[in-house]
């Protein structure tokens, strides 16, 4: 069986066990966190931080988390309507007045966090996605692809533009810098949003599934986009300049125990540590639903709440390669799995292995109690 490092409470012996069964069976490396009432009951991690297996993963190895970001970009949001400097029910436009343009003068902050604001789709050059004004730019020139709120597709690239916009135009700070200040810091979280140059040799680069090279791509844009619309290649999540950009649906960088304890906000009401970044009113704010259905892109049933899927009581979202995150308000519990190793969408059950691992040691938890 694979070494894994780390520590747990032996009634979670079932979450390090899973992720010793997902490296014995091909991943090259992992970390895996289980928090409970704020604090980490797992905190795991094992196999290689490169595709060669040279590099052993360490405590701080971090990784691309791709669209687990997008909760850390909710939070943020969420943190800002809380202290009643957002409005989740108004216009886009109050707080981006050039964004109230070309039909979106009707789309309101909270289709941004639902993926209902019709604006699902990147058509512009990849370089754009690293130049914060330029990006804003395109995107506030577009029209919706359908009437705000009245449909959800995936906004897999552009929700944290649209939502990082907003944050910065409220706060005169990048959603980066806001994250870094207002939630990072105060918990102690090793997460970045734009990440400086003195953590690059942590970072384990992203592993293509078996079979693939560099030039694996997200999936293929839905029939409704336009002709323009750009995938994005394991090699450009590799890439320095992904790295350093701030694109805040995609590009976050931590490792299990940074996004559980992140996220561990959600699950313990707002309060963590002795540090208070959220209202409990502030945290039932995500589980609101504000759309159920077949989302359009996706092609699948969703429930979206304020910037995170909702999963019957839980709440969280999953990255493409594998990492996720669910959140157990009614426990307290958060659980994160953070990997480099990516593996085809429709045989990836990885997630749902760790998660139901750490409900089984929450059942034992429980019965001890």
């Amino acid at each position: 069986m694979a070494d894994i490092q780390g520590s747990y409470d032996e009634l979670f012996s079932a979450v390090p066990d899973a992720l010793a069964e997902l490296l014995d069976g091909g991943d090259a490396g992992g970390s895996v966190a289980v928090f409970v009432d704020g604090e980490p009951v797992v905190d795991v991690w094992g196999g290689f931080a490169d595709a060669e297996r040279t590099v052993p993963w360490q405590r701080d190895t971090i990784a691309n988390v791709w669209s687990v970001t997008k909760t850390m970009t909710a939070l943020c949001a969420l943190v800002l309507a809380d202290r009643g400097e957002l409005d989740l029910d108004a216009p886009v436009g109050r707080y981006w007045p050039e964004f109230g343009a070309a039909g979106k003068e009707k789309v309101l902050v909270r289709h941004l966090l639902a993926h209902t604001a019709g604006l699902p789709d990147w058509d512009g050059p990849i370089e754009d996605l690293y130049d914060w004004p330029s990006a804003t730019a395109r995107l506030a020139a577009l029209a919706p692809q359908w009437e705000p709120g009245s449909a959800a597709g995936y906004h897999s690239l552009t929700q944290g533009f649209l939502v990082g916009e907003v944050i910065r135009r409220i706060s005169g700070r990048s959603v980066g810098e806001f994250f870094a200040r207002e939630v990072a810091a105060p918990l102690g979280a090793d997460f970045h949003i734009g990440l400086p140059a003195e953590h690059d040799h942590r970072v384990a680069p992203s592993v293509p599934p078996p079979g693939r090279d560099e030039d694996y791509a997200a999936g293929a844009p839905a029939a409704t986009a336009p002709p323009g619309a750009t995938t994005i290649r394991v090699r450009d999540g590799n890439g320095v300049a992904w790295r350093r950009a701030q694109i805040p649906a995609a590009s976050g960088f931590g490792n299990a125990r940074s996004v559980a304890l992140v996220q561990s906000v959600m699950a313990c009401g707002g309060a963590l540590r002795g540090r208070r970044l959220l209202s409990p009113a502030g945290c039932d704010r995500a589980k609101e639903e504000q759309f159920q259905g077949v989302d359009r892109l996706l092609g699948m049933p969703v429930r979206y709440g304020l910037g995170y899927g909702l999963f019957g009581g839980a709440l969280g979202w999953g990255g493409w390669g594998g990492s996720i995150v669910m959140i157990e308000p009614d426990d307290r519990m958060a659980v994160a799995y953070v990997t480099a190793q990516m593996r085809e969408p429709a045989d990836d059950q990885r997630g749902l292995q760790i998660v139901m691992s750490a409900y089984e040691g929450l059942q034992g938890l429980q019965a001890s109690r």
